[in-house]
């Protein structure tokens, strides 16, 4: 999948070809202007062009085009390149983006729970993003169930990388568009299950009568979970939460438990003292009427 972005760009071209940083062999970024004299010296391919300006060797670079750290600038835009041997032309850029670690993350692979055909549902390991950046996507869950389901992918909401869960996964725009009106019109539900240090009795003290609902707002928009079971771990010092949300704000768990006081065991932003363990917040439980058949789907885990 070839995904389209925009953004300010000021490139200053040496010779009218290449501008690069690269005082860190291990990440660096280069943005290089395809010339007439290009092309007759160097070959007409985005792989030639990127090789006579840039250290990686050929090879490397074909796995980096493959993970979605290049990006072809035209008059259409600006576009992913994955495809090493695409003809490039004059006045086009190339904007590579090289990060050696990104390059080398390889986070577990994705559970596949139902293949719906115009969309599927994935158990999401932790480490695993929901969405790419300008350096690579291909430690997202868009481009693993690409590569399992050999068809278009295309993300339709999303998990903190440090979360795992029940993700769904479009395998068309309108399919993509259709559940991002589910989620719009919050007609998607969504179940967490969550583990937090502390104290059982005193958290009852604080949620008397349930389900208990949290609703400050986050970044000054609306923001709510429901706190629907609480359950003492066997753990005892541990406490088992299930929470669902109306709204879909950035870490909104995350940000709701601290403020509790109850940060979610493993948080490394909102103030967990355990951070031994992975983020212990999983994505449990989905139910929806399916966009497409107009029947409920119900997925868990």
């Amino acid at each position: 999948m070839d995904t389209q972005i925009s953004f300010e760009a000021d490139y200053l071209f040496y010779n009218m070809v290449m501008e690069s940083d690269i005082s860190s062999p291990s990440h660096f970024e280069s943005h290089t202007r395809v010339t007439a004299d290009a092309i007759n010296d160097q070959g007409s391919t985005a792989l030639d062009i990127l090789a006579s300006n840039n250290p990686l060797s050929k090879q490397k670079l074909k796995r980096v085009m493959s993970n979605g750290a290049v990006w072809l600038e035209s008059d259409r835009g600006i576009n992913r390149l994955r495809r090493a041997k695409k003809p490039v032309h004059e006045g086009e850029t190339l904007h590579l983006y090289y990060d050696e670690m990104i390059q080398e993350t390889h986070p577990e692979p994705a559970e596949l729970i139902a293949d719906e055909g115009d969309y599927s549902i994935w158990n999401k390991p932790y480490g695993m993003y929901s969405q790419g950046t300008k350096w690579g996507d291909h430690c997202t869950i868009y481009r693993w169930a690409e590569s399992q389901l050999q068809r278009p992918s295309f993300l339709v909401h999303r998990l903190d990388r440090a979360a795992s869960g029940l993700i769904i996964v479009a395998h068309s725009k309108k399919t993509a568009a259709a559940f991002a009106r589910l989620f719009e019109k919050r007609k998607i539900k969504k179940l967490y299950r969550i583990e937090v240090t502390g104290n059982y009795e005193e958290l009852r003290e604080i949620i008397q009568t349930l389900p208990y609902p949290i609703s400050s707002p986050i970044d000054d928009k609306p923001a709510v979970s429901k706190i629907i079971s609480i359950e003492e771990s066997e753990n005892k010092d541990r406490i088992i939460i299930h929470l669902e949300i109306e709204t879909g704000r950035k870490h909104q768990i995350r940000k709701h438990m601290a403020a509790l006081g109850y940060p979610v065991i493993g948080d490394r932003l909102y103030g967990s003292t355990q951070l031994e363990e992975n983020l212990q917040l999983q994505s449990l439980y989905l139910k929806f009427t399916c966009p497409i058949t107009g029947s409920i789907r119900e997925y868990s885990l």
